[in-house]
């Protein structure tokens, strides 16, 4: 496998919740730095034979916004 994917989230507190797309992973994390090394920990945790593990692990933030009229 190349390349994992997570689509993150920011939760109303700021802190950051990780799902991958293809696989059974999740994690959170208060802020964008510990997001990373959470989700890097899940990975190795999850794929524990390395031949297995991904290459790469993508991050896609998904940002909504609501605005009120103006």
């Amino acid at each position: 496998m190349d390349e994992i994917v997570f689509e993150v989230t920011q939760e109303e507190d700021g802190g950051f919740v990780a799902e991958c797309l293809t696989e059974g992973i999740f994690t959170q994390a208060g802020n964008w730095e510990d997001l990373r090394r959470n989700v890097r920990e899940a990975v190795t945790a999850f794929y524990f034979d390395c031949s297995q593990r991904p290459a790469r692990i993508r991050l896609h933030l998904i940002r909504d916004e609501v605005l009120a009229p103006a």
